[in-house]
């Protein structure tokens, strides 16, 4: 074995880890003890960023704020939308904070990434709208008449600011060192799956003017639509996600479906380069792998979240409570 074989093996093992890990920075959650973000010193002592984000800290540290309740949503809504799963987004108080099922590349890490983008577009979005933030605010983009004949006005959600933001903060460390691993392809496709999520659902919310409630005058604003909607489409995402491999084409990697028979999958669409384990039983060597012991399950169902799939087969035990509720 040449030493330039040695080295090269090492630095694919580095570029994999650094991929893995690119999800530290949802470690921000946890950081209760820190107050609010707002001078350069205190990036400087936030965990889980990597320098570049320390940097953009530092560039843009009005925004941490927003960064960091996205942070929280993310986690939130993972544990939402997995409640009834085996895996339900339990965290731990160390990095990566959902432990080391988002180090594999398995569909629950490309929910956790797709998620992790759009809660960050999203929070830092809303800042915007709030009046928040300085550097942002509506978009002033929309204005004018629609073709429908309503008048843009109101305060639109500047979703574009809010996707720049979430593309240089979440994405840098696999864009930092131009990595073409699978791994990082894997996490910059779910990551803008994840922000697309929002920008493909983009409503239109109208106010009426007029005399005695009459639509004599319509004005309209785009806004975001609703975190949890956000939510329940990666999830769907998430069900359909397509195992795919690495492909150079010319001198382009890229990631193909594993199985040339199933359709390619689109920008919008979950990959994952692993299949999961059936996370049954606790494992001490994989923090985060708690396994199913404990938890509730539906006794008359058949899904997933029934007691044959969720106890894995093991059997279960049946408690009767008595419940008081207030009633009149």
């Amino acid at each position: 074995m040449t030493e330039e074989y040695v080295l090269r093996c090492v630095l694919m093992l580095c570029c994999a880890l650094l991929s893995a890990n690119a999800s530290n920075w949802l470690y921000l959650a946890k950081l209760s003890s820190v107050g609010s973000i707002r001078d350069e010193e205190t990036c400087e002592r936030l965990r889980g960023l990597i320098q570049r984000q320390v940097q953009i800290c530092k560039r843009s540290v009005e925004v941490m704020d927003a960064v960091r309740r996205g942070a929280q949503l993310a986690i939130d809504e993972c544990q939402f939308q997995f409640r009834n799963r085996r895996w339900n987004c339990s965290t731990l108080e160390s990095m990566p904070v959902f432990g080391k099922v988002v180090t594999q590349g398995t569909r629950e890490a490309a929910f956790v990434y797709a998620i992790s983008a759009a809660s960050v577009a999203f929070a830092v979005t809303r800042a915007c709208s709030s009046g928040e933030l300085e550097k942002c605010g509506c978009d002033h983009n929309v204005h004018g008449v629609s073709p429908e004949g309503f008048q843009w006005s109101g305060c639109s959600d500047n979703i574009a600011y809010g996707v720049a933001f979430s593309q240089s903060f979440v994405d840098v460390r696999e864009r930092s060192k131009g990595q073409s691993s699978s791994r990082a392809l894997m996490n910059l496709h779910n990551n803008e799956a994840g922000r697309k999520a929002i920008l493909s659902h983009m409503r239109v919310e109208c106010k009426c003017h007029g005399v005695s409630g009459s639509c004599e005058v319509k004005t309209c604003w785009k806004a975001m639509p609703p975190f949890r909607k956000v939510g329940n489409i990666i999830k769907e995402k998430f069900d359909g996600a397509t195992e795919v491999e690495q492909r150079k084409v010319g001198t382009t990697k890229i990631l193909v479906p594993r199985n040339s028979q199933f359709k390619p999958h689109t920008d919008e669409d979950l990959v994952y380069l692993e299949p999961s384990p059936d996370f049954c039983d606790y494992d001490p060597r994989t923090p985060g792998m708690l396994g199913t012991v404990g938890r509730q399950c539906n006794r008359t169902s058949k899904a997933i979240d029934g007691c044959e799939l969720m106890c894995c087969g093991r059997g279960f035990q049946t408690q009767e409570v008595e419940v008081v509720d207030r009633c009149s």
